[in-house]
């Protein structure tokens, strides 16, 4: 599968440019045990990038290896040019978002953030300018002067989000950045992703698939430390012919789907609702085959709530993983 890089493709020769990320035979064990097998993979810029697998998978240990936290055991990587402990070389280059990171409960909002923009190297007056620009850009103008510990968790992970978007930097590493969030707060976080998208390469660490098919352009897969599959999202559940159907509640007419020429096989999950319908890539195309299905569905008005080609990122997971 090719590498995916965030952008239109690019002539061989110029293809580095474009590559913020760079994963050459990756390895990092913790005595004898391998948390991260033999990884390569690149990552584009301006994408917003998942890390995929479950646990044990060594998603969170390739996430701490780019952040500069933990070293490999072997291998080379490489994030704009520089190994990620080279903090001066990458001193404000690089955002990081932590899972448990906690913000120091004592401390205003607005002096914080500027403290943590001098560490970058900031002038206290441009600290403060950025400060203003990212807390405007979470919605979080009104709370300079509010204590950390007063923030509600919602709040909390946006000014956490804020931090690590202080100085604009070129990479983000987002750790599980919606967990333990409302269903707001969460939606507020993705769509503050995706407006970084392009100006950004972001790389998001989570568990949440639905989340990460929605607002990633590519994904890793790692199981049990090996990379099993990478590129675009696309590709990640475009493979093999299938589309699905989603219906309403009411008669599916299984029998009469089969019976197309297209159609290989057909399969109906009623706890889903999901109607899977797989054929021959090389006899007929996507279009073709759903305008096919849903010509019989109509027929034996069945009720039908959505369409898609491929499958989902989570469905694809599962395969891959189990």
């Amino acid at each position: 599968m090719s590498d995916y890089r965030g952008v239109p493709p690019v002539e061989p020769e110029v293809a580095s440019v474009d590559t913020v990320v760079r994963l050459t035979g990756v390895s990092k064990r913790f005595g004898s045990k391998v948390a991260v097998d033999n990884v390569s993979l690149r990552i584009g810029r301006g994408a917003v990038f998942g890390l995929i697998g479950p646990n044990g998978a060594g998603k969170t240990t390739t996430f701490s290896m780019l952040a500069g936290y933990l070293r490999p055991s072997a291998g080379t990587l490489e994030v704009l040019g520089h190994e990620p402990h080279q903090v001066d070389a990458l001193r404000g280059r690089i955002g990081v978002l932590p899972q448990d990171a906690v913000l120091p409960a004592g401390e205003r909002v607005g002096e914080m953030l500027v403290h943590l923009g001098c560490m970058q190297g900031m002038s206290r007056d441009r600290a403060r300018d950025q400060v203003k620009e990212v807390l405007a850009e979470v919605s979080g103008s009104d709370w300079w002067g509010v204590k950390c510990g007063a923030l509600s968790h919602g709040m909390a992970k946006r000014v956490q989000f804020a931090q690590a978007m202080l100085g604009t930097p070129e990479v983000v590493l987002l750790d599980e950045p919606t967990a333990g969030l409302d269903p707001r707060v969460a939606f507020e976080i993705r769509q503050l992703i995706v407006a970084r998208k392009r100006r950004t390469t972001l790389i998001v660490s989570s568990h949440n698939l639905n989340e990460l098919e929605a607002i990633c352009d590519g994904a890793a897969i790692l199981d049990r430390g090996r990379l099993v599959a990478h590129g675009s999202i696309h590709e990640l559940t475009a493979q093999g012919g299938e589309i699905h159907v989603e219906l309403a509640e009411g008669p599916v007419p299984l029998d009469a789907v089969r019976a197309l020429p297209v159609v290989e096989r057909a399969e109906f999950d009623p706890e889903r609702r999901d109607l899977a319908v797989h054929f021959a890539r090389e006899r007929a195309d996507a279009e073709g085959v759903i305008g096919e299905v849903l010509m019989v569905l109509l027929q034996h008005r069945a009720r039908i709530s959505g369409v898609s080609k491929g499958r989902g990122l989570e469905q694809r997971v599962m395969e891959l993983t189990a």
